[in-house]
């Protein structure tokens, strides 16, 4: 699919857009994909499973150079034409996969967040796909809130609640929850290939699975654009890339941010 003007002007403005079947054609790959590294799982494999007994969550980051089906999808499929017009930048430029396989049952939310403050990377161009690979109902649906991409970063937390920096003192996020009436949240029912487009400032969180008897599988693709420049986190960010050895502030480049123009 393309995206009009509209749709591209209507993003910059919300931080957030849903792109009905912007990926149809690459659900069966990528789902095989996530077979191959559920088996096989990665350096970056963060899964958690609750204290409660319930279904695990299972999560990985980093692996598009070795599982086959996101190289093909990295390499030849639209999200770089898709995140170029978005973004409203010349290139566009892959920064990380990153999966989430909520298995039925799970009792784990994922909490507000905004992903900017997590990675080592900065710049105003960015834009996340998040391709859910089974269908998802609103109730499990991920949810964002609409223009928040223009707040400042606030701290970020792991999901037991506790600072990812030492020392951090930015201001904590605001409770969203409590604030549902005021602000505009977005979520949709979604198919496979569906995809939520967000900017990485964009605050959002998505629910537990307990009330689904599906898994729910998403492949989420992270671009940036031509004025995305490294952040040095000192190998402690999300994904922590502590193998990459760039100045800070210099230009994202190298061969883990392939650039499509």
């Amino acid at each position: 699919m393309d995206v009009t003007e509209a749709q591209a002007a209507q993003f910059r403005e919300d931080g957030v857009l849903l792109l009905r079947g912007a990926f149809r054609d690459w659900v069966e790959p990528l789902r095989a994909g996530t077979d191959t590294l559920m088996a096989h799982p990665g350096i970056y494999e963060r899964s958690y499973t609750p204290k409660d007994g319930s279904a695990r969550f299972f999560q990985d980051l980093c692996n598009w150079q070795r599982i086959p089906e996101y190289r093909d999808f990295v390499l030849h499929g639209p999200g770089a034409a898709l995140a170029r017009t978005l973004m409203g930048s010349q290139g566009a430029r892959f920064f990380h996969d990153h999966i989430l396989v909520k298995e039925p049952g799970t009792s784990i939310v994922t909490p507000w967040h905004q992903d900017s403050p997590y990675y080592c990377v900065g710049g105003e161009q960015s834009v996340s796909f998040w391709i859910p690979l089974d269908p998802v109902s609103r109730e499990q649906a991920l949810e964002c809130v609409a223009g928040s991409h223009r707040w400042k970063n606030h701290r970020p937390k792991r999901f037991d609640g506790t600072d990812l920096f030492e020392g951090d003192d930015t201001e904590e996020l605001p409770n969203i929850d409590s604030r549902r009436d005021e602000l505009r949240i977005m979520g949709w029912a979604m198919e496979p290939g569906d995809a939520v487009a967000f900017d990485f400032h964009t605050v959002h969180g998505a629910p537990a699975n307990t009330g689904s008897a599906l898994r729910r599988r998403v492949f989420s693709a992270r671009w940036v654009g031509d004025d995305a420049v490294f952040i040095d986190r000192q190998g402690r960010g999300s994904p922590p890339l502590r193998h990459i050895r760039l100045p800070d502030g210099a230009p994202l480049d190298g061969p883990d941010f392939p650039r499509f123009t």
